[in-house]
């Protein structure tokens, strides 16, 4: 386990490193500058040179990598040019937030989703089945930025029921987590139904009905049990894409996260917060996988890492 994790571990840094050269040179080949930017239109070209000498922009772009590239081996993600302010400080100082959003999110999806796929392929091919699977066909065409709007006009400007922008109290997570986990819910269901009916049909489920077995423990000790790797493949790698769907999210609801950072930073060309937030959500992507992968064994106990 310990050599495969090494090994693992090894594989992920030519993967960080492409996508930070990549993020590096898309944003730097955006045409823009973020000291005009800064500065506004009625800035002298004295005090733009003087503020991008300053900023180290007028250095040669394999320098400005360079830079960024040692930096990030040191945990230093440059400074904001927005706030001033330490990028790796102002991505911590938003990271609970996006986690919440993100944790609440697939506890959504996964308490609609696991049910109904399992009531799905227990009544396959009758009306419930049927019903269930055209709701995830519906839920998989529902994009966040439709859903979130929809939600906040309904549920805060017309019922009044829940706040439609904020964060610090249950309410006003509401429904920035149903509108981020209704989708993610409508594929995780149709997996779990796909993968429980597929172990439905082993020779193994049959046997222990033969013994006596009740319907509810051969399907959910038994069958579930053993449909539980897919199911978990699924959701992690539906959490890494929680962080890319609370960009759109966290912006509807002005939920003060890592997604609207990441928006807020486009917006004024801050180019040390972009590339940060950028590699965090990369981050997030390659360690889901690597925790995928260590599950697996603990799942099935036939699994071995060599």
């Amino acid at each position: 386990m310990v050599r495969f994790l090494a090994r693992r571990l090894l594989l992920t840094i030519p993967v960080l490193i492409g996508v930070a050269t990549l993020v590096f040179s898309l944003i730097h080949l955006v045409p823009g500058d973020p000291v005009q930017a800064m500065l506004g239109e009625s800035a002298s070209p004295q005090d733009v040179a003087q503020l991008r000498a300053k900023l180290g922009l007028d250095r040669p772009l394999l320098q400005q990598y360079a830079s960024f590239a040692a930096g990030v081996l040191h945990g230093d993600l440059g400074t904001s040019l927005r706030t001033n302010q330490p990028v790796t400080g102002v991505i911590l100082e938003r990271m609970p937030a996006t986690l919440e959003l993100a944790v609440a999110a697939m506890l959504v999806a996964m308490l609609i989703a696991i049910p109904l796929g399992i009531i799905a392929a227990v009544r396959k091919g009758t009306a419930i089945d049927h019903g269930a699977t055209t709701l995830a066909l519906v839920g998989i065409s529902m994009p966040t930025f439709w859903l979130g709007p929809l939600l906040a006009i309904v549920f805060s400007v017309w019922l009044g029921w829940f706040p439609v922008s904020g964060r610090g109290t249950f309410a006003n997570l509401v429904l920035p987590a149903v509108t981020l986990g209704a989708p993610l819910s409508a594929m995780l269901a149709r997996m779990t139904r796909a993968s429980v009916l597929e172990e439905l049909r082993e020779l193994y489920v049959t046997a222990a009905r033969a013994r006596g077995v009740s319907e509810a423990r051969a399907v959910l000790a038994h069958a579930f049990r053993n449909s539980l790797i897919p199911i978990v493949t699924v959701i992690g790698l539906q959490f890494g894409s929680v962080l890319t769907g609370a960009v759109i999210t966290e912006t509807i609801f002005a939920w003060p996260g890592v997604g609207r950072l990441l928006v807020q930073s486009i917006s004024a060309r801050d180019y040390p917060a972009v590339q940060g937030c950028i590699l965090l959500i990369a981050v997030t992507y390659v360690s889901m996988n690597l925790l995928i992968d260590v599950l697996y064994g603990v799942l099935d106990p036939r699994i071995r890492y060599e």
